[in-house]
């Protein structure tokens, strides 16, 4: 009987591995409810991530640890540590540290968290409270400690915000200053189909008589077009322009693209015939739209442009460029429990001088694959997915289907490979 079955069942079909991101979630939608909306969306989120994670300042080091323990998930703790590689006196070395409590170890939107650092603000408190059910939160940012208060804000800030999946507004105020400095910042963001509109009130240009907003120097105004789930999985396309301060244009574009590439390991199985490559592309120009002008150190327009490939679960590869320098960066990872990483950056300066920066990480907070043996998930083509159930039986494991990835089911997937929560 087993015989009959073994050769009816046929040989086991063609799988494709599908590794992890590097870092998804990122960290920095961890704190996303203590931002404006206005400031993560239209491309920023991701762009920020292409333009900065895992490309180290020239000359220095940066060493950070994510750490959770196991008999408690709802809290975890970072610490890291970065300075100069020459130890110049001037620049000394800074030591961080967050420790972090969430109501929910599969909700980041409701936490409390103490900020402890070298340099100033030493000791700072952030908590933030939100009701998906209603859409409504709070939250609040208090300096404990601090060498010197010399403004409103170094006694801290508070916030109130709403969030759903079309609708995002929220304002912020310093509580111990309710006269022209309130609100301190507002927002409102809709979306409506592919495209996002949002305006921004961020009064950085004081009046001396009279109120804050009708400064147009303190509203920021932009449009976006996406496309995309959000998942790791799924390509996505983001364009946006932005006008801020009555005096800047922004345009920006950021591409994710999944591909899939032949590949032929001897360390895998035969059926896996190979494997998910992930290829992001993002472009920023500001240009100064005002007459005046500034000094000599201002450029008049500026751009960014970058790059990365991740080939497999354990290599990174990204690239940039801008007016003043450009710099490489190649970062390795390896899954272990905690995972680590290594990364150096090199940086040349137009003037032609050339500099390396080294960056580790250690981290167990982010759950994604840390608890498998072997970080890759398989995927079948639906031409194969009616397999699926024997492979589950064979493996215990079942593997992910193309056509749920195509058609947004990501129920059954792992925690890394969903998107990111529905809340604009």
């Amino acid at each position: 009987m087993g015989g009959l079955l073994s050769s009816a069942a046929g040989p086991p079909p063609p799988m494709v591995l599908v590794p992890p991101l590097f870092d998804f979630p990122p960290l920095a939608a961890r704190t996303r409810m203590l931002e404006s909306s206005y400031n993560l969306l239209f491309g920023k989120l991701v762009l920020k991530s292409l333009f900065e994670d895992y490309f180290d300042a020239a000359n220095h080091f940066s060493t950070i640890f994510l750490l959770k323990p196991i008999e408690d998930r709802h809290v975890d703790l970072i610490a890291s540590v970065s300075g100069p590689l020459d130890n110049k006196p001037e620049e000394p070395i800074v030591g961080n540290a967050l420790f972090r409590w969430q109501s929910d170890a599969d909700d980041p939107h409701t936490f409390t968290d103490l900020y402890v650092s070298s340099a100033d603000p030493i000791l700072l408190m952030r908590a933030c409270a939100y009701y998906p059910k209603y859409g409504f939160g709070a939250f609040g940012i208090f300096p404990v400690l601090k060498k010197q208060r010399v403004c409103s804000e170094d006694y801290g800030t508070m916030g109130l915000r709403y969030g759903s999946s079309r609708l995002s507004f929220g304002t912020t105020f310093l509580p111990y200053s309710l006269g022209n400095d309130f609100p301190k910042s507002a927002w409102l963001v809709t979306k409506l189909g592919r495209l996002t509109a949002g305006v921004q009130y961020d009064p950085g240009f004081v009046e001396k008589e009279g109120a804050n907003y009708k400064n147009l120097k303190n509203w920021n105004y932009a449009i976006g077009y996406g496309i995309g789930s959000g998942s790791p999985l799924s390509p996505s396309f983001n364009f946006g322009l932005e006008f801020a301060q009555n005096s800047k244009f922004i345009a920006s574009f950021y591409q994710h693209v999944v591909v899939q590439r032949r590949v032929k390991n001897p360390l895998e199985e035969n059926e896996v015939i190979g494997i998910t490559n992930y290829i992001d592309f993002g472009f920023e120009l500001l240009t100064r739209m005002n007459d005046q002008k500034g000094s000599s150190n201002i450029q008049d327009s500026t751009f960014n442009i970058g790059a990365s490939w991740q080939a497999n679960k354990n290599i990174l590869l990204k690239g940039k460029v801008g007016p003043l320098s450009s710099a490489l960066s190649f970062s390795f990872k390896s899954w272990w429990k905690p995972s680590f990483s290594f990364s150096v950056s090199a940086i040349r300066e137009r003037g032609g001088k050339t500099s390396l920066g080294f960056g580790v990480r250690v981290d167990n907070v982010r759950e994604a694959s840390y608890q498998r043996a072997d970080p890759n998930f398989v995927m079948l083509t639906p031409n194969k997915e009616h397999l699926a159930e024997g492979i589950q039986w064979k493996s215990g494991q079942r593997p992910l289907m193309q056509s749920d990835v195509n058609s947004g089911n990501f129920d059954g997937m792992p925690r890394e490979l969903r998107p990111l929560g529905r809340i604009l």
